[in-house]
């Protein structure tokens, strides 16, 4: 897969992630298979409402360009995952980003709470690393090649 999306433009992945050997995980199975030219990698919650928002270190737009999708975790430190997708959800200038839940957590209520805030995916980190990789590997297919994105490029 090239590192692009349907309509041409350059892949952006925001990666919300505290648990560093995690996000390494990511990072390295976007990389080998070239699934994003570029991933932010935030590791708390605030930052990353500060990014989506363009607020502090990420107020211009040219080196905090918006992503294409957010990775995100819901057990993150200062604001948690689900707090994030809410203000994401009610902000109108970000509020149709794609957002997909990536966490370790299978509960139920967890699901159900992401579904409810209009999470977009909610996927469980696999424990096994080749089926890590392989989600990871899917989850770039589909949402970065595939799908096709129902705004243009005034990101």
């Amino acid at each position: 897969m090239g590192s692009e999306t349907a309509h041409g433009e350059p892949l952006t992945v925001l990666l919300v992630e505290d648990n560093l050997a995690h996000a390494e995980m990511v990072k390295r199975s976007f990389e080998d298979h070239r699934v994003a030219n570029r991933i932010i990698h935030v590791t708390d919650g605030e930052m990353a409402l500060d990014y989506l928002l363009r607020r502090g270190d990420y107020s211009d737009p040219e080196s905090s360009p918006r992503p294409h999708v957010v990775l995100l975790d819901l057990r993150l430190p200062k604001i948690d995952g689900l707090q994030v997708l809410k203000e994401v959800r009610s902000a109108e200038e970000i509020s149709r980003t794609l957002v997909v839940i990536l966490s370790t957590s299978a509960a139920e209520t967890d699901v159900a709470r992401a579904y409810e805030y209009h999470a977009n995916s909610y996927l469980v980190k696999p424990v096994d690393f080749m089926k890590f990789t392989e989600m990871m590997d899917d989850l770039g297919f589909y949402w970065l090649g595939w799908n096709y994105f129902p705004w243009g490029d005034g990101r």
